[in-house]
């Protein structure tokens, strides 16, 4: 929008930016999510004796 005042652009970014940096310090200093612990269980290896 040109016909914006360019003291009210200013004051439009600065909330932006404020929300912006609000944002990622918040999201900083939240605990981080947990993670899925995948346990990794093998099929049982059944063993066989080829006679060759």
């Amino acid at each position: 929008m040109p016909q914006m005042a360019p003291l009210l652009w200013t004051s439009l970014f600065a909330f932006f930016l404020l929300n912006f940096l609000l944002f990622f310090v918040s999201t900083y200093f939240l605990l981080p999510p947990s993670q899925m612990k995948y346990e990794t269980t093998l099929p049982p290896f059944n063993e066989k004796n080829w006679k060759w």
